[in-house]
């Protein structure tokens, strides 16, 4: 059943879980992230990032099947329109029927920020969709060359007083912050700010996520999921895992190959669910 994340976001506060929001590129990679949700009877977050538009899928096309096979799953998923930086671009996904979407403004100045972020809220809030933003700057790894430690510098996370400045004057219904991950993948693994999360997530309500969960360590990932973040995005893993797959059984022909790839990618949800502690519905 096509959902916003709201209610979903409510329990995994509550009871100290977080949601994977595993990004789809194609109709195949959304298909296979649902049968692993309905097999384990968990809900998911499905994410179409704006970077991915036009390499295998079109915005239409992702909200036509988006909704058809969210609509006809047995458990709650969420089609979210992820790091959005064009506005146009998401009133378009709203329109044609996203149930989330993020407005990615953290590159500019929090005022801006600000401003960008209540004009998605307008715009969405009507429509019966939910806004998640983000402030502080989640890194990018460059595939990567990020060294252990590397995200140690205090001023790159998001401070307390931010976001709950922030929250106050948006409205948000989530609010990706930044901890001591990056985009991409890692040599080490990053030394995440669980400090800052805690107070974060004691000084306001609203739903906390978590950007860069690739590769940030099995434990990090685990500990952010009890102590405050109720939604990991996951993409370079999934790639990752179904290159290997690949590597190891060797396909023979395009038919084998995809098998393989799905097999890689179905084994790293499977794992995360676990890591991250979700629970059923």
């Amino acid at each position: 059943m096509l959902v916003t994340s709201k209610q979903l976001f409510k329990k995994a506060r509550e009871e100290h879980y977080a949601i994977p929001a595993p990004n789809f590129i194609d109709l195949e990679s959304l298909r296979w992230h649902i049968e692993v949700a309905e097999k384990l009877n968990m809900p998911v977050i499905l994410a179409l990032a704006e970077a991915h538009i036009g390499e295998n899928i079109t915005l239409e096309d992702a909200a036509l099947i988006g909704k058809k096979y969210a609509d006809d799953a047995s458990v709650p998923v969420v089609l979210h329109f992820d790091h959005g930086s064009n506005p146009a671009m998401i009133k378009k996904a709203i329109d044609l029927g996203f149930s989330s979407v993020m407005i990615d403004a953290s590159m500019k100045c929090f005022e801006e920020n600000v401003r960008c972020t209540k004009e998605i809220i307008g715009y969405a809030h009507p429509r019966g969709v939910v806004v998640e933003a983000e402030i502080g700057h989640v890194g990018v790894g460059h595939n990567v060359g990020v060294s252990e430690g590397a995200e140690t510098d205090d001023s790159r996370y998001t401070t307390v007083n931010d976001a709950k400045t922030f929250v106050e004057a948006t409205g948000v219904d989530s609010l990706a912050i930044s901890i001591g991950t990056a985009h991409g993948l890692y040599k080490g693994t990053p030394q995440i700010n669980f400090e800052r999360l805690k107070e974060i997530a004691a000084a306001i309500d609203t739903p906390l996520v978590l950007h860069g969960g690739s590769s940030s360590g099995d434990e990090n990932l685990n500990q952010c999921a009890l102590n405050g973040i109720s939604k990991i995005n996951i993409y370079t893993d999934f790639l990752v895992a179904a290159q290997k797959e690949i590597d190891e059984t060797r396909p023979e022909n395009y038919l084998t190959l995809k098998a393989a790839a799905k097999q890689g990618m179905q084994k790293c949800l499977k794992h995360y669910y676990s890591v991250f502690a979700t629970k059923k519905n």
